[in-house]
């Protein structure tokens, strides 16, 4: 809490999801009433809680999921520039989790065996400028830019997410006890 007539300026948060399953976000809203606590210390700037959709000069930014296409790299990029301190959430942002199961196949041949005419059964692969380019392949945070810490976990609990962003907003170094890390 701060003093009266004294405004205590509070961190300022964002959050993305890339290629991935959404479930560290979700992970995150596991941290219940302490969203609270966080509210009363920290303020969200992008992010799916706020629908903001791009970032300005944050504290710390989350990002999960894996880099797949054109736009994820625009977003993490942004994201990069703009945050003094970049988190990897979860596995796919870590090593490209199950996205990157992909990697092994060849990106063109996918878009033709998914992208079908249902009349015709041709290939019909979309060309929009709509649509973001997809890449070669699914690639961890950390080759397309500095990652200064990583969340492991799929998805991280809620527990652990709270004790590393806490540790981070205390200026003390993350560290999280084994029994909080987990893989379902």
């Amino acid at each position: 809490m701060s003093n009266p007539g004294q405004d205590k300026v509070k961190v300022r948060l964002a959050t993305t999801s890339l290629a991935g399953c959404f479930g560290c976000h979700m992970s995150f809203l596991d941290i219940d009433e302490r969203l609270f606590e966080l509210a009363e210390i920290a303020e969200f700037d992008r992010s799916p809680f706020t629908d903001i959709k791009h970032c300005g000069p944050c504290d710390i930014a989350l990002i999960e999921g894996g880099v797949c296409n054109a736009d994820n790299v625009h977003v993490v990029r942004e994201l990069r520039a703009n945050a003094k301190i970049l988190v990897a959430v979860g596995a796919c942002a870590i090593n490209g989790g199950l996205p990157a199961l992909r990697n092994k196949l060849d990106i063109e041949d996918i878009l033709r065996r998914v992208y079908r005419n249902p009349v015709t059964d041709e290939p019909c692969v979309p060309n929009s400028p709509e649509l973001p380019l997809a890449l070669d392949k699914v690639y961890p945070l950390n080759e397309i830019v500095r990652v200064d810490y990583s969340l492991p976990g799929c998805p991280p609990s809620g527990d652990a997410i709270w004790k590393f962003l806490t540790d981070l907003i205390l200026g003390r170094m993350p560290r999280l006890e084994p029994s909080l890390l987990h893989y379902d």
